[in-house]
């Protein structure tokens, strides 16, 4: 079963470390399943890398079906899990947490750099060469170009793995006024849906999550 059309490859971040087009485009397929009023009122969507397990390609699959077409079967290689939608109200300082969380050091006793993918929207910078749980700017946390208030209360989607604390991102346990979703593969097929009769989407390139250092990492690969 055709659930989309794609324009070219999309790939994943195997090293976990960095923003991907194929994690955008799962964050962004999660912000429009709970975006509406009755649905989780979400104004951002996070998927931890971990969740994406292979690459959107271009190319037919084994299932025969035209190239840029995408198979249901290829959107389940991708998100294999089976985990379903969370949305539920964090503070700007708890959503700090979440990203400082990202990285070696904090309390929460992440393994390795495990970057969070996010929804068009939003966007943020980090230093490696900080100090750990101090590596995000603050002012860079911006929300359709608002830096986000630490006091404020925004409505935020990840699957039920992440929300119960998974990947060590301990914080979102501390989400309020939860609400269940659509599984996440669901969400996927039908964001895509929308390109079966119109344009092949075409992500374009990462630029949610700006690096300020000129290091390099490199983290597990599984």
């Amino acid at each position: 079963r055709v659930v989309g059309s794609i324009a070219a490859d999309i790939t994943r971040s195997v090293t976990r470390d960095a923003e991907s087009a194929l994690n955008d485009l799962i964050a962004d397929a999660q912000l429009a399943a709970t975006d509406g009023a009755r649905d989780g009122a979400a104004v951002m969507a996070f998927m931890n890398p971990g969740g994406v397990r292979a690459d959107l390609t271009f190319a037919p699959s084994p299932a025969g079906e035209a190239p840029g077409a995408v198979a249901y079967g290829e959107a389940f290689t991708v998100q294999p899990f089976g985990n379903s939608l969370v949305t539920l109200s964090q503070t700007g300082a708890q959503i700090e947490t979440m990203l400082e969380q990202q990285f070696v050091g904090c309390s929460n006793n992440q393994a390795f750099n495990r970057v969070l993918q996010v929804s068009n929207g939003f966007e943020y910078a980090w230093d490696k060469t900080r100090p750990a749980c101090d590596r995000i700017d603050p002012a860079s946390v911006r929300l359709n170009g608002v830096t986000i208030a630490p006091a404020a209360s925004y409505r935020v989607t990840v699957n039920n793995f992440l929300a119960d604390g998974g990947d060590q991102f301990l914080v979102l346990k501390q989400g309020t006024n939860r609400l269940g979703g659509d599984v996440d593969l669901d969400a996927l097929a039908k964001h895509l849906q929308g390109t079966v009769a119109g344009a092949p989407y075409a992500p374009p390139a990462p630029a949610r999550i700006q690096r300020l250092d000129t290091s390099t990492t490199s983290c597990p690969s599984n």
